[in-house]
C-alpha cells in the first residue's frame, strides 16, 4: 500500500512538472522570470538552469551510472525553478 502511494505520488508530481509552463518538454528549466522586475529571482533561476545542465553533463561523462542521485537532483532543480517562478508571480501581487 505504501509503495503504491509513493509511486502514485511520484507519477502525479512528474505529470504536474511535465505540464508546467516553466519547463520545456525535455524537463530542462527555462528562464521565464522578468529580470527587470525581479533581478535576484531571475539570477537564481539562471543559476538553477546552469546547475541542471552541469548535472546532465556529469551524467553523460559518467555514463549515467549515479545510482539515481543525479536524476533526483535534476528533479529538485525543476521544483526550484517552479517555486522561483511562483515567488515572482506572488511578488507581482504586492505593489511597492
Amino acid at each position: 500500500m505504501r509503495r503504491q502511494h509513493v509511486l502514485l505520488s511520484g507519477l502525479l508530481g512528474a505529470a504536474i512538472l511535465a505540464t508546467s509552463p516553466g519547463f520545456a518538454q525535455k524537463g530542462l528549466p527555462v528562464d521565464n522570470i522578468d529580470a527587470r522586475k525581479h533581478p535576484n529571482l531571475a539570477a537564481a533561476q539562471q543559476l538553477s538552469d546552469q546547475a541542471y545542465r552541469k548535472i546532465v553533463a556529469a551524467q553523460q561523462a559518467n555514463e549515467w551510472d549515479m545510482d539515481g542521485h543525479a536524476e533526483k537532483a535534476k528533479e529538485l532543480l525543476e521544483q526550484v525553478n517552479m517555486h522561483l517562478k511562483q515567488a515572482a508571480l506572488a511578488a507581482n501581487k504586492n505593489p511597492r
